[in-house]
C-alpha cells in the first residue's frame, strides 16, 4: 500500500459527538498549526441540537494558502461509534485512521488500503481520572497530544495556547498539559512516528488574522456607526449580535460611562425589523441580523422600508432552506428571496462578502449605502463564513472616514428650498428627507406604505404611482455605481471561457482556477460583490462565449438574477451547483467545469445547411 505523503498539505477530519467538549480541543489543534506559520482553514460541521448527535471538524492544512475545502480526507480521527462506517469509508486510499482502540474493531470494520492507528484513549482516561466529565474532556486533549507526535506539531505551541486560553486558572492549565503529555507519551512509546503526513514550521501566515465572519460583521456595525440593533435569535446569525453587544459594551459609552446604544431582543423577527425600520426613520443607524426563515417573516416590513424609503441594514447569515431546512448547514439560497423581498415590484441592494474582512467592510458599507439610498441593504453572508474562523487580511479602518448620511435637509435648507419628500431634484432617483424635529413648522410629512405624490400626499392617481416606481428604478441604477465593484481575475492565456462566483465560494474557486489552468483549461474569472450589477458584469459576460456561474443552491439563483436583470441568453451561462449543506470544494468545481469543457469538445457538430 502506498501511503499518502505530504508536508503542510493535507486534510484531517475529526468525527465526534456533539456536546462532548471536542470543539475546543479540535480548535486547539488547528490553532497550533497556525502558530507554526502554516495556513489552516477549519470548518465545524455540527447538528442543530445541544448534545448527542454527530459533529465533524475538518481542518485544511495548506502551506500554499488555499483556504477553501479541497475535497477528500487524508486522515480521520474517528471518535464517534455512530458514524464509524461512513467515516472510515471517507478516507482516501493511502490515508490514515486514528481511533480509540479501547474496544477492538473487527477486521471487517477496517480497510486494508489505509493505515490504522489505534490508541486506547478511554482505557487510559479511566485509569487516570475518576470524574466522568474529566474522562471525556481530557480524552479530547489526549488525542491532540498523540496527534502532535504523529504529525510533528510543536508541543510547546500547544502548551502556550492552553496557557492563553486558561490564563489565571493555573489548575486548569496544569490538568490540560497533563492530559496533553499523556497522549504524547503513549504515542512516542507505542506508535510509529512521525507519519508521512506532517507539519513543518513555515512563515506563510504573515500579518493575517484568524476570525469568524459573524464577529467581524458585529465589529463592522460598530465602526459603521450603528447605534440601534433589534433582533430575534436564529442560527447561524445570533453571534453577529452577540459580537455587536460585546463591542458596544466596550466602545459605545459616553464620557460618563453610560451606554449610548440600544440593543433589543424582540419577541419575533417581525417585531425586530419593525423596530429597525422605526429607528431608521427616526435618523438612527439601525440593523438586524437573521437568516432565511427570519427574512420570510420580515418581508412585509422590508417592502414598507423600500416603498417609504427608510434606511435599513439586514445581515443575512444564510443557511440551508426552505422552511426550517438545515439550520446548521451552509447555502447561498436566499439570493432571490432578498433581491426581490416583499410583494409587488421591489429590488434590493445585496452585498456579497467573501471572507470575514469583507463581512467587516460590507457591514459598515451597508450602513452608509442604506442612508445614502434610503432603502434596505442586505449583507449576504452565510454559515460557512459566519461561524467558521478563517485567515484574512487584518480588519482596517480609516479614521478620516466620515459617515455618508445621504440627503438630509437641515432647518436652514427647509427655510430656503422646496421640500418634496419623494421628489427627484438631482436626477439620481434619490429624494431628500428630513429627520423628526429638524424644524418647528417645515419638513414634516406623513410616512405611508400607500401610494402618494412627490410631496408625500396620498394619491391613487396612476401618474403619481408611475412617477414613484420609475424613480425607484432610477435610484436602483444609481446604486449600481455606489456598491462594491466586482473583482476580476484574468487568465494567463486568452480564452473564450469565463466564470462568475461570489461569497463563500471564493476560496475554493481560486484553488479550482489554479488546478484547471494546470490541466490546460483557462478561464477569466469575475467575483461579484454586489447587486445591482455594475455595468462591468454585462461587459464581462458579453466578452466570453461561455460563462460558468458557480454557486451553492439548487436553483441557480444568481444565474437567474443575471439572466433576468441583464437579459442574458441562458444557454451562455452553464450552472455549477453545490447544495448538500457542506461548503463547496475545489475538486467539485474542477470536475464540473472539466466535464462540461470535455463534453463541449466531443459534442457532434451540426453540418451547415
Amino acid at each position: 500500500m502506498k501511503q499518502i505523503s505530504a508536508i503542510n498539505d493535507f486534510v484531517i477530519k475529526f468525527a465526534n459527538v456533539n456536546g462532548s467538549g471536542s470543539a475546543s480541543a479540535n480548535e486547539l489543534f488547528a490553532k497550533a498549526i497556525l502558530r507554526m506559520g502554516v495556513p489552516v482553514s477549519p470548518r465545524n460541521i455540527f447538528p442543530s441540537n445541544i448534545q448527542g448527535l454527530p459533529t465533524w471538524y475538518e481542518v485544511r492544512i495548506s502551506e500554499k494558502g488555499y483556504l477553501g475545502r479541497r475535497g477528500g480526507i487524508d486522515m480521520m480521527v474517528a471518535m464517534n461509534p455512530q458514524t464509524w462506517a461512513a467515516d472510515v469509508e471517507e478516507i482516501a486510499p493511502g490515508g490514515y485512521l486514528f481511533y480509540d482502540s479501547t474496544r477492538p474493531r473487527a477486521a471487517s470494520e477496517l480497510r486494508d488500503d489505509i493505515t490504522v492507528i489505534g490508541m486506547p484513549l478511554t482505557e487510559i482516561c479511566n485509569a487516570t481520572y475518576s470524574d466522568p466529565r474529566q474522562r471525556q474532556l481530557f480524552k479530547n486533549i489526549m488525542y491532540v497530544g498523540a496527534l502532535s507526535v504523529l504529525l510533528d506539531i510543536d508541543a510547546q505551541v500547544i502548551e502556550q495556547l492552553l496557557g492563553e486560553q486558561y490564563k489565571g486558572k493555573e489548575k486548569l492549565i496544569a490538568s490540560n498539559v497533563q492530559a496533553l503529555n499523556l497522549g504524547r507519551d503513549f504515542a512516542r512509546e507505542h506508535l510509529k512516528h512521525p507519519l508521512s503526513i506532517r507539519v513543518e514550521r513555515a512563515h506563510r501566515v504573515g500579518q493575517r488574522v484568524f476570525v469568524d465572519g459573524n464577529t467581524a460583521a458585529g465589529l463592522g456595525a460598530v465602526y459603521g456607526g450603528a447605534t440601534v440593533c433589534a433582533w430575534y435569535p436564529i442560527t447561524p446569525s445570533t453571534s453577529v449580535v452577540e459580537a455587536f453587544m460585546g463591542y458596544c459594551a466596550k466602545f459605545r459609552r459616553d464620557a460618563e460611562g453610560r451606554h449610548n446604544h440600544a440593543i433589543v431582543q424582540a419577541e419575533d423577527e417581525l417585531a425586530s425589523i419593525g423596530m429597525v425600520v422605526g429607528a431608521g426613520w427616526n435618523g438612527s443607524r439601525a440593523f438586524t441580523a437573521t437568516s432565511g426563515p427570519g427574512i420570510s417573516l420580515m418581508t412585509e416590513f422590508i417592502g414598507l422600508a423600500y416603498f417609504a424609503e427608510i434606511p435599513v441594514t439586514i445581515v443575512n447569515v444564510q443557511r440551508g432552506g426552505p422552511s426550517t431546512g438545515m439550520p446548521t448547514r451552509t447555502q447561498q439560497s436566499d439570493i432571490l428571496a432578498c433581491a426581490y423581498a416583499s410583494h409587488g415590484d421591489t429590488k434590493h441592494v445585496l452585498l456579497l462578502p467573501e471572507d470575514p474582512r469583507e463581512c467587516f467592510e460590507h457591514t459598515a458599507c451597508a450602513l452608509d449605502l442604506a442612508d445614502r439610498l434610503q432603502t434596505p441593504v442586505f449583507v449576504m453572508t452565510d454559515l460557512d463564513i459566519g461561524m467558521n474562523q478563517r485567515l484574512c487580511e487584518p480588519l482596517a479602518w480609516d479614521d478620516a472616514r466620515r459617515y455618508d448620511r445621504g440627503k438630509v435637509m437641515s432647518a436652514e435648507d427647509l427655510e430656503q428650498k422646496d421640500f418634496g419628500r419623494y421628489k427627484d431634484v438631482d436626477g439620481d432617483g434619490i429624494p431628500w428627507r428630513t429627520l423628526p424635529g429638524t424644524h418647528p413648522t417645515s419638513g414634516s410629512y406623513f410616512t405611508r406604505g400607500t401610494t402618494r405624490d412627490a410631496y408625500a400626499r396620498y394619491s391613487e392617481r396612476g401618474p403619481d404611482y408611475i412617477y414613484n416606481v420609475q424613480r425607484l428604478l432610477k435610484k436602483f441604477a444609481t446604486a449600481a455605481t455606489l456598491v462594491p465593484q466586482p473583482v476580476p481575475r484574468p487568465a494567463a492565456r486568452r480564452t473564450r471561457l469565463g466564470v462568475i462566483f461570489y461569497g463563500s465560494t471564493s476560496p475554493a474557486m481560486h484553488e479550482a482556477l489554479d488546478e484547471l489552468a494546470g490541466q490546460g483549461i483557462h478561464l477569466n474569472a469575475l467575483r461579484l460583490r454586489a447587486f445591482p450589477f455594475p455595468a462591468s458584469v454585462k461587459e464581462f459576460i458579453d466578452a466570453h462565449e461561455t460563462v460558468f456561474v458557480v454557486e451553492q443552491n439548487r436553483d441557480a439563483q444568481m444565474r437567474s438574477l443575471l439572466i433576468n436583470e441583464l437579459e442574458i441568453n441562458p444557454a451562455k451561462l452553464p450552472r455549477v451547483l453545490h447544495y448538500d449543506g457542506t461548503p463547496i470544494t475545489a475538486r467539485f468545481i474542477t470536475q464540473a467545469i472539466t466535464d462540461h469543457v470535455h463534453e463541449a469538445v466531443v459534442a457532434p457538430q451540426e453540418n451547415p445547411s
